[in-house]
């Protein structure tokens, strides 16, 4: 584990545990060159401890990197709670996580993430103000497909010479909150949506809602399509999933897409155009982040609006350079954390 914290340059791993509740939770601060980390807390089972671990202090790095290209004060991190067979109550479970966040004083700023919710962000509130995505300060869902959804217009123009998307077939693989409402744009401006997801039942809501077309989850990454869209867990590229690629661009939500750097070659090889995953969805990022510290709406909105910008830079380093975007992307934001 040492050896995984050197290599990513991680700044420290906290491991927590509460016999009375059944918490098991890590807590991975990446950087805080640029401010007090910040990043999302993960409610998921793992097959085991080492597994949560690694997935922490990988997502800790990305969150590092995305704050940096995206201009924020923050730096980061990430905390994942490894969600046990039973739990007598949820609550209790997140207000001792609250408490965990409270003795790291500052240097962690806890927030909404892959299977927690607004409701858990207010029970951990009871117990520190290292807190974001509460109820009061809101879902960033919205707000991380609003990004996604402009960086699939700027992806589209860069690698297809239009950011006009009706008529382009783009496969959503995931329809969780971020993943719905990016296909619900994706529909409202004429695209044709090819959707998978483990729950039948979101399936068949883009169906009726969004008129698309479902895909078995498994038959998704080789189905043709112009755009792939991932919107679910992580490691989805591997050099084996994408020689089954039949699609022009990936570019989606989903964290830590790449399970090797060495994939993002395979894809440029391939003429397969990547938009590096915590360029593109940052936008739940900047949203939890500036309503942490007190900014209004527009001031955010404004702050989304640049995710193209800044992917638009990333394409024509790339392309000058005759190197993957997803390298480019990582010097630039190592630029910027350790100049």
């Amino acid at each position: 584990m040492f050896a995984l914290m050197q290599s990513t340059r991680l700044e420290s791993l906290h491991l927590s545990v509460d016999p009375v509740t059944g918490l098991k939770a890590v807590i991975a601060i990446h950087n805080r060159r640029l401010g007090p980390a910040l990043g999302g807390c993960r409610y998921l089972a793992y097959p085991d401890d080492e597994s949560a671990m690694v997935d922490a202090i990988r997502l800790a790095q990305g969150m590092s990197y995305k704050a940096a290209l995206a201009g924020l004060p923050v730096g980061g991190g990430k905390a994942v709670i490894i969600r046990p067979p039973h739990v007598e109550s949820r609550a209790a479970l997140f207000e001792a996580f609250g408490r965990c966040v409270e003795q790291l004083d500052g240097r962690y700023i806890t927030a909404i993430d892959s299977g927690t919710s607004t409701a858990d962000m207010d029970c951990i509130a009871q117990y520190t103000q290292h807190v974001t995505s509460t109820t009061s300060a809101g879902d960033p869902a919205p707000h991380a497909a609003m990004g996604v959804f402009a960086g699939i217009r700027t992806t589209a123009m860069a690698r297809l010479g239009s950011d006009n998307l009706e008529g382009l077939r783009v496969a959503v693989q995931g329809l969780g909150n971020v993943g719905y409402a990016l296909a619900e744009q994706l529909h409202a401006a004429g695209a044709e949506l090819l959707v998978s997801d483990t729950d039948p039942g979101k399936v068949q809501l883009a169906m009726e809602q969004l008129g698309a077309h479902p895909i078995a989850c498994e038959a998704l990454l080789s189905t043709p399509c112009d755009i792939l869209a991932p919107c679910s867990v992580g490691n989805v590229l591997t050099s084996q999933s994408v020689a089954q690629l039949r699609c022009a661009a990936v570019a989606g939500s989903a964290s830590t897409q790449l399970t090797h750097i060495s994939v993002a070659d395979q894809l440029e090889k391939r003429g397969i155009l990547y938009a590096p995953d915590y360029v593109i969805s940052s936008g739940g990022l900047i949203y939890v982040a500036l309503r942490h510290q007190g900014e209004e709406l527009s001031t955010i909105t404004a702050h989304l609006s640049r995710i193209g910008a800044r992917l638009t830079e990333v394409f024509a380093h790339a392309q000058a350079e005759k190197r993957s975007p997803a390298r480019v992307a990582d010097e630039l934001a190592e630029r910027l954390l350790y100049r």
